[in-house]
């Protein structure tokens, strides 16, 4: 079936409208509140989702640009830690309207072409469908962290299942960027959605399995929680390496979060 650009701009703007409900309210002090990923506060956490908008409208409507930017960036070593310390100096409103602009501009950009155009990133080039549920995926994960950084509670958007999506298409990735081989095992996953209603991947006959909350597995997919920390049933020895360095992003290996339980 083709894909619905429409529907994925939808979702994102869910998202993106929660995001807001956490931050508008926020006086200047509240964007330096430290978050659970180190050494980042609320501030980088925007940074972070504004610069790589305007980098996904480049990618789209000027590929040659953004590769050239790319290449550079990595030959001078600027990862995302370099791009955070970048705008630290941002006064708190111009980083919120870069942010709304980076995010319009990027929507604009997205939806002007065909969902199968193919477009750079930092990893495989990809579709503009998969463009979209990447940006998707990264503000509902840097969305967690403004919320844990609150103590505030997100509601559930419809977006939640492009997160999970994108997190199940990532197994082979997870893998790669680790340099491992990727297992020719497959893997069955089945989900419980918000609404009660069970979202699968893979075949249902597979040995290894991973099963259980929507949410949990979306936490463990973008590295906000530790699987240990969860209630996920992780059957097999293929998906429990995969869940140990699951990784819904592009770029290097992430560093995860630690296990909490004792």
């Amino acid at each position: 079936m083709p894909v619905d650009l429409s529907a994925l701009a939808d979702d994102l703007r869910a998202e993106t409208r929660e995001l807001e409900r956490l931050l508008d309210p926020l006086v200047p002090a509240d964007w330096e509140r430290p978050t659970p990923a180190e050494g980042w506060a609320v501030r980088d956490q925007i940074s972070h989702l504004a610069y790589f908008d305007e980098q996904a409208a480049l990618a789209a409507t000027d590929p040659d640009a953004f590769r050239a930017g790319r290449d550079e960036a990595v030959a001078r070593g600027e990862i995302t830690e370099t791009i955070a310390e970048r705008y630290r100096s941002l006064d708190v409103a111009e980083l919120h309207n870069w942010f709304r602009r980076s995010r319009a501009e990027m929507l604009d950009a997205l939806l002007a072409l065909d969902p199968s155009t193919r477009v750079p990133w930092y990893g495989p080039d990809m579709s503009i469908a998969s463009s979209l549920t990447a940006r998707i995926m990264e503000t509902w994960a840097h969305g967690q962290d403004v919320a844990d950084a609150l103590g505030a509670t997100r509601a559930t958007t419809p977006a939640l299942r492009q997160v999970a999506h994108i997190g199940v298409r990532a197994l082979p990735n997870s893998f790669v960027t680790r340099g491992l081989d990727v297992p020719e095992a497959p893997v069955f996953v089945r989900l419980r959605g918000p609404d009660g209603d069970d979202w699968e991947w893979g075949d249902p006959a597979a040995v290894d399995r991973v099963e259980g909350d929507a949410v949990e597995f979306c936490l463990v997919a973008t590295q906000r929680i530790n699987v240990a920390d969860t209630s996920l049933r992780v059957d097999g020895p293929v998906a429990t390496e995969w869940m140990h360095i699951a990784q819904a992003f592009a770029g290097g290996p992430g560093p995860g979060r630690p296990p909490q339980r004792g």
